[in-house]
């Protein structure tokens, strides 16, 4: 497979998506998604980047985020999701018959948002995925995005960063 280029030094916000290991749905259990939650707030303090919407569906996770500019979006969105599977098989090690130690998908991929528009359409598109997926009736039902952040609701599993995108 040929190898997806990253573009880094464009200022823009990027639109990312990446799945589980063979598109598992191994993001169904709360823990898993509280660890990649506190795994992408602690590499956003390491590298410095706001998070503007984001949502965790079962199988994958879109992320909306404006890196410093020369941020390699390749080696954030891998520390992220090394992070988060060795913490997972940490706290799981023994009680999974599964004998798959692979967690994550390898690749990601990203799209630059060139205005703010396309933030903006980027970011419900993360808010609406639950809906259209049926796994919930209203977006506002599903605790795993940043929808409710962005209807004034303080107590979130991740704050996003304000921004003028």
């Amino acid at each position: 497979m040929p190898k997806l280029k990253h573009y880094d030094n464009t200022g823009t916000a990027r639109f990312i998506t990446f799945n589980c290991y063979r598109d598992e749905p191994s993001l169904n259990d709360n823990r898993a998604k509280e660890i990649l939650l506190t795994c992408l707030n602690n590499t956003r303090e390491k590298y410095n980047f706001l998070i503007l919407g984001y949502v965790i569906m079962p199988e994958h996770v879109h992320l909306v985020i404006h890196p410093p500019d020369g941020t390699q979006i390749g080696r954030v969105i891998g520390e992220i999701k090394s992070l988060s599977a060795r913490e997972w098989f940490r706290i799981t090690a023994g009680k999974s018959e599964k004998t798959t130690r692979v967690f994550w998908q390898r690749r990601c991929y990203d799209h630059n948002c060139r205005t703010t528009d396309a933030v903006r359409e980027k970011i419900e598109y993360c808010h609406r995925n639950p809906v259209r997926r049926g796994l919930v009736e209203q977006q506002e039902d599903w605790l795993w995005s940043s929808y409710n952040w962005y209807q004034g609701q303080t107590d979130v599993p991740l704050k996003m960063d304000i921004s003028e995108f």
